[in-house]
């Protein structure tokens, strides 16, 4: 389309009342297209203020965003910043067609969902948590939890922020960027820091004590559990967890992990293993 008019641009206000929609992008899930409804909403602010003149474009742009959408939520900020940009150059006569702005939804969603989770779950989350935790631990009581929380919002909502502008700012240059490897990069990076932060975890909040009490010469006795403390401390917790993961990667049942370390441990102190 063109237009001879003035350039269309979105406001500040726009975008922060986009972003202010985005934490909503998951209320109306469903089956058939996921998260398309949430998008949808998201871009309402855009949709008035680009094709506000032309009723026909509006409903097309509106139709456009009900196709089949899912992201990592965190990561969708991104993508509504780049498919902001290239509404606004479609609205301003460029070259940009509906599958041209589809196309890149599709093509961002499932590479940024994928980097998402080790960056965010495997890594930002572990070890947020487990500061706030020991900070808990250590007598700071509601500090801990308070940690957490203002830790966790504060760094998302700043990250979708930003991703948003950077998004909106750079548009298909975004596309240019992450196809560079630099996902590659991130999410290796990300896996490497949250298996650090999981091997420091395990030996801190995992306790396996063994009861048994070995006999020496000089008629005196040792404990089990001093000796491995001594030689290799932490082993067991160790053990245990790499046998979990083992089970996981077996496609085991969290549940049925879950129940069989309940009755090993029950089991042991019963039998005079553990204490």
């Amino acid at each position: 389309m063109t237009d001879s008019g003035a350039p269309k641009t979105l406001t500040l206000g726009d975008q922060l009342l986009i972003f202010g929609r985005s934490g909503w992008e998951q209320a109306a899930w469903n089956y058939p297209r996921l998260q398309n409804l949430g998008f949808c909403y998201i871009m309402i602010p855009a949709i008035r203020r680009l094709y506000a003149t032309d009723q026909a474009e509006m409903r097309a742009a509106a139709q456009r965003h009900l196709e089949l959408f899912n992201t990592m939520p965190y990561m969708q900020s991104l993508i509504t910043g780049v498919t902001l940009s290239l509404e606004e150059d479609r609205a301003n006569g460029k070259p940009v067609s509906a599958t041209d702005i589809n196309a890149v939804k599709v093509g961002m969603m499932g590479s940024l969902a994928g980097v998402a989770d080790p960056v965010w779950w495997g890594t930002w989350r572990p070890i947020l948590s487990a500061f706030a935790a020991s900070l808990a631990l250590s007598g700071f009581g509601i500090v801990g939890p308070l940690v957490f929380f203002l830790g966790w919002n504060l760094v998302r909502l700043g990250f979708r922020w930003g991703a948003q502008r950077w998004g909106y700012r750079q548009g298909l240059k975004v596309v240019t960027s992450l196809s560079s490897g630099v996902l590659q990069q991130l999410t290796l990076g990300a896996s490497i820091v949250g298996m650090f932060v999981m091997g420091a975890i395990i030996p801190r909040w995992t306790h396996v004590r063994l009861a048994p009490i070995i006999a020496t010469s000089h008629q005196t006795t040792l404990s089990l559990q001093a000796m491995m403390d001594q030689l290799l401390p932490g082993l067991i917790p160790l053990v245990l967890t790499v046998g979990c993961v083992w089970l996981l990667r077996r496609h085991v049942k969290p549940l049925w992990l879950l129940a069989g370390i309940f009755v090993l441990g029950i089991g042991g102190y019963w039998l005079g293993i553990f204490y």
